[in-house]
């Protein structure tokens, strides 16, 4: 499967720094799931809860507390005031 580069941060620092095949998050206007080759674009997300798929098949649950969400060519960005890993 294809994988892009994905960076979620807080203002805690960065949570999350790495290669993953698809991104599950809520925009203003719904559900969205990105992965790579996904359209470049910039939405706010709302407070949801979301789903990193990795390459190896692991699924990281947690909750984001709304924020901006950048699609770019080749990377995405998840910039949150809180993101929290299920444990």
């Amino acid at each position: 499967m294809k994988t892009f580069n994905l960076t979620v941060s807080s203002p805690d620092g960065n949570r999350f720094c790495g290669q993953a095949v698809k991104l599950d998050v809520r925009g203003v206007e719904g559900d969205l799931a990105i992965m790579a080759g996904h359209t470049p674009f910039v939405t706010s997300i709302v407070k949801c809860p979301c789903k990193i798929l990795l390459e190896d098949g692991t699924v990281k649950s947690a909750t984001a507390d709304g924020g901006l969400l950048t699609v770019g060519s080749d990377s995405v960005t998840l910039l949150s005031g809180s993101f929290t890993f299920d444990e």
